[in-house]
């Protein structure tokens, strides 16, 4: 089986690096996160390059790549933990534009787009606990979103919703009242809120049914599995250049045996969620039933994870328990990813239930 990238696909990863690793800096991290903002100058950026319409449908004015392409951006994203919302609009506006709604602003850079898929007490589900109620021309959308990545920056906020037992998609334009964001405190720093609806959704920004949310949540796995593969590459190149130079009895520390074996053990895995999340991407690019493949990326990133930046922490020692050190901020993503829209167990439990109704997997 050939993982390799096509030509294309090699470049669109060249691009995303060039541009997201020449914009990095530990200066700008820490000013976006002091601000509970993201890094606007790379957002900027990125739509100039025309990165944020790559993955969109070209009926909605993108140029009508993939999953493949989301997940080498997040991926790059990843490695160089630099805080964006890249997957939350790219995922988002993907579903919305393939459904006629108007995401030209997200493709120009002045649209933050992002979508409410967190259920209270529940893992990640394809039955939205939100009723909307018919009302005059549109909706009534009234209730709690919690833990919206991006709530408080977002021009858009799609919400899935239950009406009269179906289940459709609401474009929630937050502009005008009847959305009120709680910004809420993440273990990556990345900004997040609450979110208090109580607002009437025109009829024509309703779109999609259960499918669509299927299509959004299996595109968001996949992109927080691009994402950790990024962190866990990033974090290990971190560590494979600190054990190189750190010396220990008069020798380089990464002439310990004991060093090596955790290293390659690190990476291994590391090769094991790349796999698993480009598989997952190119079923979702293919048209196939890329339901067990989407969970077997999530267990990895969830799982592999937090495996590997522990390590990449315990290999530089003190300082990795430093909380000011870049090393320690790959070690919190991980972490805040392996728990984002599910858990190990939740996406073990799904896998498994999958393959015991005889689906293919």
């Amino acid at each position: 089986m050939n993982f390799d990238l096509d030509e294309q696909q090699q470049a669109v990863a060249q691009l995303a690096e060039q541009i997201i690793g020449g914009q990095t800096t530990v200066e700008r991290i820490k000013a976006a996160e002091a601000a509970q903002d993201f890094d606007r100058r790379l957002w900027s950026e990125l739509a100039g390059a025309d990165l944020l319409g790559l993955c969109l449908a070209e009926s909605a004015g993108g140029s009508g790549m993939g999953a493949v392409e989301l997940a080498l951006l997040c991926r790059s994203q990843g490695r160089h933990v630099i805080p964006a919302p890249l997957l939350a609009t790219l995922a988002t506006a993907m579903v919305a534009g393939e459904h006629g709604q108007d995401v030209s602003g997200v493709i120009a850079g002045s649209v933050v787009m992002t979508a409410a898929l967190s259920e209270p007490g529940a893992n990640l589900t394809d039955l939205p606990s939100l009723i909307a109620v018919a009302e005059g021309d549109g909706y009534r959308l009234r209730g709690e979103r919690l833990s919206v990545p991006y709530g408080q920056h977002a021009g858009v906020v799609v919400v899935p919703a239950r009406v009269r037992g179906d289940v459709a998609l609401f474009a929630v334009h937050t502009g005008g009242s009847g959305v009120t964001a709680e910004p809420i405190s993440t273990t990556d720093r990345q900004p997040a809120a609450h979110l208090t609806l109580d607002v009437l959704v025109p009829a024509a920004c309703r779109f999609g049914d259960e499918a669509a949310l299927t299509k959004l949540r299996q595109l968001w796995l996949t992109g927080q599995a691009a994402t950790v593969l990024g962190v866990c590459e990033g974090a290990l190149a971190m560590t494979a250049e600190y054990i190189r130079g750190r010396q220990q009895f008069g020798r380089p520390l990464a002439t310990f045996q004991a060093a090596g074996h955790r290293a390659a053990d690190a990476y291994i895995t590391t090769e094991a969620l790349r796999v698993a999340a480009l598989s997952a991407a190119w079923q979702l690019d293919n048209g196939d039933d890329a339901a067990a493949d989407v969970l077997i990326a999530a267990y990895w990133a969830s799982e592999g994870g937090q495996r590997v930046t522990l390590a990449t922490q315990h290999l530089h020692g003190g300082i990795g328990a430093d909380i000011d050190y870049p090393i320690h901020r790959r070690f919190l993503w991980a972490t805040q990813l392996a728990n984002s829209l599910g858990t190990v167990s939740s996406h073990l439990a799904e896998l498994g239930a999958l393959i015991a109704s005889g689906a293919p997997a």
